[in-house]
């Protein structure tokens, strides 16, 4: 009697969930369009912070009410798997650290906080969308992919727009352009397309361009490789104009990386020498790489005329006799102060205000938002907000991911065609994407964290070698 009631409550909630599995191809292509294009207007001011709610929002939460009834189903199986289990600690830890910031540190305002905890909690709703949506139907894949190709082709579009026809500039690096005011590109500065700033658009771009230039070299079809050659050129275009130096040496190490996954050592030499040629169409870019030079040269210089200083007055001072001076010099002008801005900015303030928030409580850190905004390297602000707790949880999440990954090698004997494009390109990823996270809060800023825990979600379901039919 109690297995036929729990059978008849059970039956409308797997036709609810049949019903809505069927939607979540096209949600994923709606968040893959919406969330890289739409720029990012406020919606909802949140007060004490110019961070506001935005549509993307909304979107996720439709996603994680409709997961949640796919999901409910299969609940306790699917938190025996170690990454949702590494997902899991990494949330709670999260809160317990926000919990402790309140309580005990007292450095956050906690409203803020708790709704910075709560955009790490809907930056994993993309991960399950991407591995139940790939889990019912792997053809998907070539439909995801289309839908990338059209992405990064309006990207371009309108990042040339902006830099030729004065398409106007939404960006959210300070509280006054947060509020959705449309800039003008100038001469000299980055490009930002749809993003809401440049290292958004550049670690994108790190993020797809593997791919798409192994799907070059193993699809056939004379319009499938003009289609991605257009592509590639223009995400190439898109990621010299952005003018991040550090995104630029990440996307060669991902796109070499993928071409030796695939075995297609040949086409290094390629894909190298058309991204030299790109580099050099961009000025900003050059001179950014030369500032970088000219500084560690002044530096260098600076450094060996303060050691030649300090010598000879220490052969001075060993002299028996004293010198006589008939003649006082005047005092020579200091030399100018060589330092590169960005440099200087992570090496004297952000940094060092991660490591204070760090010495605070180092197990737990200070909690969300108690460290500004941007720290300008992610461990480090994992460190300074979450404490040793929440940086190895953190980590945990991509131990699981790439032991999960690297069980698939070697990937050519895995996948064939599009798939073994995709895992390659995206996996290859992911040294690159760690590399900017040295030197940016990639995975906090929403534009590129959605996308890449979505890519993540179809890898894992790649990864798995049976159809996942809702459960892990």
């Amino acid at each position: 009697m109690e297995s036929l009631k729990e059978e008849i409550l059970q039956k409308p909630m797997q036709k609810l969930s049949t019903l809505l599995s069927q939607k979540l191809k096209y949600l994923t292509a709606v968040i893959l369009i919406a969330v890289p294009l739409y720029p990012k207007f406020p919606l909802i001011n949140v007060p004490n912070t110019y961070v506001s709610i935005r549509l993307e929002d909304f979107v996720l939460l439709l996603s994680a009410l409709i997961l949640f009834f796919i999901m409910l189903p299969k609940v306790v199986n699917l938190f025996q798997t170690d990454l949702i289990r590494a997902i899991l600690i990494y949330l709670v830890v999260g809160l317990v650290s926000l919990v402790s910031a309140i309580l005990l540190t007292k450095t956050v305002i906690p409203a803020i906080g708790f709704l910075n905890w709560l955009r790490r909690l809907e930056y994993f709703v993309p991960f399950f969308l991407g591995l139940f949506a790939m889990g019912a139907d792997r053809k998907n894949l070539e439909f995801y992919v289309k839908i990338i190709i059209f992405v990064v082709i309006v990207a371009f579009i309108y990042g040339f727009g902006q830099k030729y026809f004065s398409f106007p500039v939404i960006i959210t690096q300070n509280e006054e352009y947060s509020k959705g005011v449309a800039l003008r590109w100038i001469p000299g500065s980055h490009i930002n397309s749809t993003f809401a700033g440049h290292y958004d658009l550049a670690s994108f771009i790190v993020l797809t361009l593997p791919f798409l230039i192994s799907a070059f070299f193993l699809l056939k079809g004379k319009l499938t490789k003009f289609v991605l050659a257009i592509t590639v050129a223009s995400g190439l275009w898109l990621l010299v104009n952005a003018a991040s130096r550090i995104s630029l040496v990440s996307y060669l190490i991902s796109a070499c990386l993928a071409l030796i996954f695939i075995k297609k050592y040949k086409a290094m030499i390629v894909v190298m020498a058309i991204s030299v040629l790109f580099i050099f169409t961009s000025t900003n870019l050059l001179n950014r790489y030369e500032r970088i030079i000219e500084v560690t040269r002044e530096r260098l210089k600076i450094n060996f005329r303060v050691e030649l200083v300090t010598e000879t007055y220490a052969a001075q001072e060993e002299s028996t006799l004293p010198v006589r001076r008939n003649n006082i010099l005047p005092t020579s002008t200091p030399p100018p102060v060589f330092e590169d801005r960005s440099t200087s900015i992570r090496l004297n303030v952000e940094w060092p205000r991660a490591v204070r928030a760090l010495a605070k409580n180092p197990l737990l850190g200070t909690g969300y938002s108690s460290i500004t905004l941007a720290t300008d390297n992610d461990f480090l602000r994992a460190l300074g907000e979450t404490g040793l707790l929440g940086l190895l949880s953190f980590l945990l999440i991509f131990l699981r991911l790439v032991k999960m990954f690297f069980a698939k090698f070697p990937i050519w004997k895995s996948f064939k065609g599009l798939e073994l494009a995709f895992f390659s390109g995206v996996f290859a990823s992911l040294p690159g994407l760690f590399v900017n996270a040295f030197f940016i809060d990639i995975f906090e800023a929403s534009k590129f964290a959605i996308i890449f825990w979505l890519f993540m979600g179809i890898m894992v379901s790649l990864a798995n070698d049976e159809k996942y039919n809702y459960s892990l």
